[in-house]
């Protein structure tokens, strides 16, 4: 520990003063340089809500809410459904409806009080980062969880700015921390599941226009090994260990127009650990909306199968479906796809347990006509942290031929996450035995001038030595460029039409059991 930080711990009044250092220097930098703060505020609430998986009821506590510009995003993505407290440490005036407080010390007037998140941008002081965070862990419940967004020091345009500004006289007050230092101060302080990545490449000085347009090459950049130390900010996520996160199991249906209308597909290979906790939160969540949940067992070596016949005879809105050889998650799909029979089929992964609070999104594209909905890796709200690089690379050369190829506009049309009207699902062919099926699910539907709405959705990886070896890329990937090959002759080249009759194209295997 510095002597400086020792010296702030000793007289608490001095951390305040650095707070509200910190966010004067913020709300100037956002008013005055910033070429897109609102969409930058937009982006960091929405990589927030994504992060910890938001759901009604939570409570928020914003740490350093300033004239409250962040504040008022939050506002927007919790929709009204989550508690919001801010303390600042600065006389601006905060015009948000929320409870705040003016605080001259920390925790102050907040002692006693305990919240499920705690987020805030540009908090972390090297002065003071030691007491912050300890009050930060005391405030969280057990299981809580912290989302910061802290300025990267190792941004080369912030260095350059930095020394104009000493120049000037007009020097930055802050005292920033690096990656490192991050990732032990949260250790060192008690917290877990300690995530502390670089993002955003869209900053100043570039213009309004040019930071939104880089704003799509951000992702990438942002998973580069080595370039992506030079990111305009650092993204810090971690725990307070010593008891489950408080989920709230208040249901999510708001759509009436989509009450048990929804088949949810998920094929499943040795998947005995995600199951139970898959379904359940999926009954506890969106009950109204599910006509059936369909589980495909795909071949599994290990418990899959019996659990799925004990969750058949424990709830009637679980549907099983057991697979003979051969296997393939294309196969289990096209089984799954065969056993459905609501009116709309949402399929996913068995491991997408973590994004449920996310499928609203889905439903509310769905109840707003869209024919198809997908959960998109790579929207301008999508958070995707620790990728791995080279499927980043394969996923958007691969969709950059495909514009090319369709002329037409999308974003991430690959990803299994989608919702499907049943006229849309009797249209498609499908002939891939593995992941390429995934392609089909999202292009072919494009061709036959379906509705389609691209939502956000997270990807975090906590590993982030976390990569795909050569051969599994280039063997899961030449599917994929066999189905852009074959839709491009199909299409563009005039082989032949698509269009929305079911052709007799579609022959999975029919060798499987089913139960309810």
């Amino acid at each position: 520990m510095t002597k400086n930080r020792l010296q702030m711990e000793e007289t608490p009044n001095a951390v305040a003063q650095t707070l509200a250092d910190r966010e004067t220097y913020r709300d100037w930098y956002l008013l005055h340089q910033d070429p897109i703060p609102q969409d930058r505020l937009l982006w960091r609430a929405q990589s927030f809500r994504h992060l910890v998986h938001l759901l009604p009821g939570q409570t928020i506590l914003e740490l350093g809410g300033g004239c409250g510009l962040f504040t008022q995003q939050l506002l927007k993505i919790t929709r009204g459904e989550n508690p919001i407290t801010v303390a600042t440490f600065t006389a601006v005036e905060n015009a948000a409806p929320v409870e705040q407080f003016r605080l001259s010390d920390l925790p102050g007037e907040l002692e006693g009080r305990s919240f499920d998140l705690i987020t805030g941008i540009d908090v972390l002081d090297e002065r003071t980062c030691d007491l912050v965070l300890q009050n930060v862990r005391n405030l969280l419940r057990p299981g809580g969880q912290v989302v910061f967004f802290e300025s990267n020091p190792w941004n080369p345009v912030l260095k350059i700015r930095r020394f104009y500004r000493d120049l000037l006289g007009r020097k930055d007050p802050r005292m920033l921390l690096g990656q490192p230092q991050l990732y032990e101060l949260l250790s060192d302080i008690g917290l877990i599941r300690n995530l502390v990545v670089f993002s955003d490449f869209a900053y100043a000085p570039l213009s309004r226009s040019m930071a939104r347009l880089l704003r799509n090459l951000s992702i990438l950049l942002e998973n580069t090994p080595g370039v992506r130390t030079l990111a305009g900010s650092i993204v810090i996520f971690a725990q307070k260990p010593g008891g489950p996160r408080f989920l709230p199991d208040r249901s999510l249906f708001q759509h009436l127009n989509l009450r048990s209308s929804v088949s949810i597909v998920v094929p499943c290979h040795n998947e005995e650990m995600n199951l139970e906790p898959l379904v359940s939160r999926l009954l506890a969540l969106y009950r109204e909306y599910l006509h059936e949940i369909v589980l495909v067992d795909d071949n599994s070596t290990d418990r899959t199968a019996e659990i799925i016949r004990a969750l058949t005879i424990k709830n009637p809105l679980v549907y099983g479906v057991f697979r003979k050889p051969p296997a393939g998650v294309g196969r289990a799909l096209a089984d799954g796809y065969n056993a459905a029979s609501g009116r709309y089929v949402l399929s996913m992964d068995c491991d997408f347990i973590h994004l449920l609070p996310e499928l609203r999104d889905l439903f509310d594209a769905a109840a707003e006509g869209y024919d198809v909905v997908v959960g998109s890796r790579f929207s301008r709200h999508s958070v995707l942290l620790n990728y791995p690089f080279q499927k980043i690379v394969a996923n958007r050369g691969f969709h950059a031929l495909a514009h090319l190829v369709f002329r037409r506009r999308f974003r991430d049309l690959t990803n299994n996450l989608k919702l499907m009207k049943r006229e849309v699902l009797a249209a498609l062919r499908l002939s891939e035995p593995h992941f390429a099926v995934n392609a089909e699910t999202g292009f072919q539907p494009l061709l036959m001038n379906f509705s389609i709405k691209e939502v956000p959705i997270s990807w975090i990886n906590r590993a982030p030595d976390m990569g795909v070896s050569s051969f599994r890329l280039v063997k899961v990937g030449g599917g994929y460029w066999r189905v852009l090959a074959r839709l491009a002759g199909e299409t563009r080249f005039g082989l032949r039409r698509l269009d929305r009759r079911r052709p007799a194209a579609l022959e999975p295997s029919r060798d499987f059991d089913s139960s309810r």
